[in-house]
């Protein structure tokens, strides 16, 4: 009792010396209380405060020494150990060691300076709190606490202690508008553990304050900031042609902060069922990926009935990618989409991205790549799939090997003194690789031994180049060079006259180490040859100044020996007897045809290369500076192409080859086409050939068509007109118009009228200006192709084709969004794969419809659902799938 009474003295002592402190700074600087800003510490004794008390407030302190208390007015604020509470008033009892905060309610009816706890726990925002210091425990009024993803707001609450909150009547949702939310689900009676988990006892679920019939007799919701583990809820609904089925339920498991696993399955009553495999990785500054495997097994329709099937799929995801930082030398990363070809026809996650069942092409390579510091030396190593869903094609190379060394000048003279000589140009480079490779179907896709044998193709290579560059005659650069190439294979194929099958069959490879090399020589030249030209002023005025066209020919010659000779062991022949054209035939083939790296070319081949590019500029007056220019460009490139084999016995030129690029009005036009100089005709069986007859002579056309194609596409946007108002806004604002900066005090609005959520903004004539952000994409292209030949004409009819595709978004507001893509075939006359697309954001909600009106794929989907990650399973969908989905799905 004694030990009581001193340290109650020793509280009241200090309390009584800070009054008057307080009092005698007003009197001396003549300041009202309302103009302090005054700290002060409280030392407490053991029994109650165990550390001292530091408290301030920026208007005033007062004391009633009679009722032993203590009044803190304006941005209040305690801190004692690790806690601190502000509001805009604090009382201070020093008998029972409470403390009382509230704020207060501005003219406008908004309250302001609520008090704020914080603890280690973390932050509470609320309207009225009783804090002891003693026992650490609270009475609160309206709490407002944010646990993990969600906020939590109670009515009335108690701190039984720093980890433990009750409440009655409480708010659980993920909207931050913690007044009125959009949502919440309501608890009755709720157990807060601050960073862990929030347990309630009867709760409902409450939007746009309407209470629906959806009641749970208890819950529990973690809050931990980091990962954890749990059970997959699945999803439910019913399929015409597999049944009722639970999709996706399982175990998602936490591991640590560098990788988890997700393990799920499916199940339907038809017998159809599904498994899922999924992690994500991630090790700072080092590496990140993602990996997903999915096997399914789809049972349709009922046994012994005839539209009965069952199919496995399966299908493999990996992206793997290393961080720059990690090691400068060697790099090693993955991109892996490997599925059978009916797996996105089965798998009903495509059904609503018809993007992904609209692609038949897929890819995968994995590759790891190091080059050495000071050396000319790299290596890379890589596995690549690619694979055709519609004529279930794949193609693997497991695995490929390079090695090359960069380009090196071995004459080059280490102390270089005086001028460069000749030789000291010449450079010798290295490539070497190595591949595994099958081009098969999917059934009959194999890794046993004896189709690695026979059917897989592999072998190595060398390329060993040679060149050197020179000036001649100042203008032009002359490019000698010399080309060996060397391969390795570990067997040959002979072939032979099948008298049973009447054709031409391959006998199986003979093992053995076998070289094919071939060595090819050249010589090129190239040059730039710049053309001027001003254009007549009387015609096209001054503001044209010249155009430029800069043409670049280039010439190379090459030789290449006959590798076809017996010497060299390449090649061999046979002869038989066809009874189908009655007479006997010589065949001459490779022991290497259709190995991976071919073979070595037979015939001499002496042949002259020739190119020429085009550009034409233009150079015009510049509208921004009266003395200035500006180049536009008339004609990006234009280029031809072509060659001639000067030992060739006929056809001696080569297709011309035709490309080009420009721009009209800002949108880029590529083409391209290829033109035979030769003239076509019939042979015996009927088939059109090539003939050694210029195309001139046989029907008077310079050259013959083969096939061109073009492509161009623009996009629209408010930023296309933009730069357009812009300058008529300064031409406007010069000249003293409407537009220009107003005066003083006109046409000036507040700025709340400036930003909204109806897509309104304040125009500079005072008036609302109305702003829809849009885009628009839109891509045409035009084909020519051979279609059937002519015999009597000798000439081919050709056939036109044409697609346009167009996608385009709106925001009809900031929170409606609208997409659409589709596209017309002009020679098939059909529609195709068209997607609509409509979002709303409903702040802590979203809304997603997507439709696909037409064509197979038909269908369309629509979901309502939390924004919040911990909530995902709060959701709504509706959707309709082509094979017969009419589902209703919740989680």
């Amino acid at each position: 009792m004694l030990r009581f009474l001193a340290v109650a003295g020793l509280i009241l002592f200090i309390f009584s010396q800070a009054a008057l402190s307080q009092s005698s700074l007003t009197q001396a600087t003549g300041k009202n209380e309302g103009q302090q800003n005054t700290q002060k510490r409280i030392s407490g004794s053991k029994p109650f405060l165990e550390a001292e008390v530091q408290y301030k407030a920026a208007d005033s302190l007062a004391s009633d020494f009679e009722r032993q208390k203590m009044y803190l007015y304006g941005k209040a604020e305690i801190k004692y150990m690790d806690i601190e509470l502000t509001a805009h008033v604090i009382e201070l009892d020093l008998d029972s060691t409470l403390a009382v905060a509230y704020g207060y309610v501005d003219s406008l009816g908004v309250e302001q300076d609520l008090p704020v706890f914080k603890d280690k726990s973390g932050s509470y925002t609320m309207r009225r709190m009783k804090y002891n210091f003693e026992t650490k425990k609270a009475i609160i009024e309206h709490i407002v606490t944010e646990q993990g993803e969600g906020f939590v707001v109670g009515q009335k609450a108690k701190r039984v202690n720093e980890n433990e909150y009750f409440m009655r009547d409480a708010k659980y949702t993920t909207c931050d508008n913690h007044d009125h939310p959009h949502f919440y689900l309501n608890l009755t009676k709720a157990k807060v553990i601050p960073g862990k988990k929030t347990v309630t006892g009867p709760a409902y679920l409450v939007v746009e304050d309407i209470k629906l019939p959806i009641v749970v007799p208890f819950a529990l919701i973690p809050s931990t900031k980091s990962y954890s583990s749990g059970i997959v809820m699945p999803s439910y609904g019913d399929e015409r042609e597999r049944g009722f089925f639970l999709r996706e339920g399982g175990y998602y498991f936490a591991a640590n902060d560098y990788f988890d696993l997700r393990l799920t399955g499916d199940i339907y009553t038809n017998g159809s069922w599904g498994s899922h495999f999924g992690t994500t990785y991630k090790n700072r500054y080092h590496y990140s990926g993602r990996m997903s495997a999915d096997y399914i097994t789809n049972v349709f329709s009922e046994k012994d009935l005839p539209d009965y099937s069952k199919s496995k799929d399966f299908s493999i995801r990996w992206n793997h990618s290393q961080d720059a930082k990690a090691n400068p030398y060697q790099n090693f990363s993955a991109s892996v989409n490997f599925s059978t070809s009916s797996y996105d026809r089965n798998n009903v996650g495509s059904i609503i991205n018809p993007i992904d069942l609209s692609t038949n092409q897929k890819s995968s390579s994995v590759s790891y790549s190091k080059r050495w510091a000071g050396s000319p030396f790299n290596f890379s190593a890589n596995l690549l799939h690619s694979q055709n869903s519609r004529d279930t094609s794949v193609s693997l190379t497991i695995p490929d090997l390079t090695l090359t060394m960069n380009r090196v000048f071995p004459f080059k003279r280490k102390e270089q003194i005086g001028k460069e000589r000749w030789y000291e140009k010449v450079s010798l480079s290295y490539s070497g690789n190595s591949k595994n490779f099958i081009n098969t179907k999917e059934r009959d896709l194999s890794f046993s031994g004896e189709s690695l044998a026979k059917e897989w193709k592999n072998g190595m290579k060398h390329s060993i180049p040679l060149s050197i560059n020179l000036k001649m005659l100042k203008y032009f650069t002359l490019s000698p060079s010399f080309n060996y190439t060397e391969r390795w294979y570990l067997n040959k194929t002979r072939q032979e006259w099948d008298e049973v099958q009447q054709r031409i069959v391959k006998k199986d490879p003979e093992a053995g180490f076998n070289r094919v090399y071939d060595y090819s020589t050249s010589v090129g030249t190239s040059t730039k040859i710049y053309t001027f030209f001003k254009p007549a002023r009387a015609i096209f005025g001054d503001g044209i100044e010249a155009i430029r066209h800069v043409a670049t020919p280039s010439v190379s010659l090459s030789y290449r020996p006959d590798f076809g000779q017996g010497k060299y062991g390449f090649y061999d022949w046979m002869e038989y007897f066809n009874p189908r054209t009655n007479e006997v035939v010589r065949y001459d083939y490779s022991y290497y045809d259709g190995y991976i790296y071919g073979t070595a070319g037979k015939g001499k081949s002496g042949s002259m290369s020739l190119s020429l590019g085009n550009t034409l500029e233009m150079k015009v007056k510049s509208s921004k500076d009266s003395t200035g220019y500006k180049k536009i460009s008339i004609l990006e490139s234009l280029n031809f192409s072509s060659s001639y084999n000067f030992l060739a016995d006929s056809l001696k030129w080569s297709m011309i080859n035709m490309s080009g690029r420009t721009k009209i009005f800002g949108t880029s036009i590529n083409f391209n086409a290829t033109f035979d100089p030769y003239g076509v005709d019939a042979n015996k069986h009927g088939n059109p050939v090539r003939i050694n007859k210029s195309a001139l002579h046989q029907n008077g056309k310079l050259l013959r068509l083969e096939g061109a194609s073009t492509s161009f596409g623009f996009n629209l946007s408010p930023e296309t007109f933009k730069k357009k108002e812009d300058k008529k806004g300064k031409e406007s604002q010069s000249d003293g118009q409407p537009g220009g900066t107003p005066a003083e005090g006109e046409g000036e609005m507040p700025d709340r009228r400036g930003s909204n959520n109806t897509g309104l903004a304040a125009g500079e004539d005072g008036y609302a200006k109305f702003s829809m952000p849009w885009s628009l994409s839109f891509n045409y292209s035009l084909r020519v192709s051979k279609g059937k030949f002519d015999a009597e004409r000798k000439e081919f009819k050709y056939v036109i084709g044409s697609d346009v595709n167009v996608t385009g978004n709106v925001s009809l507001t900031p929170k409606w969004k609208v997409s659409l893509s589709s596209g017309y075939s002009f020679d098939e006359k059909t529609i195709s794969q068209t997607n609509i697309g409509i979002t709303r954001d409903l702040h802590c909600w979203s809304m997603r419809f997507n439709m696909v009106p037409i064509g197979r794929y038909k269908s369309y989907f629509f979901s309502i659902n939390v924004n919040s990650s911990m909530l995902q399973d709060l959701k709504y969908e509706k959707r309709n799938s082509p094979y017969g989905n009419s589902s209703f799905y919740r989680r």
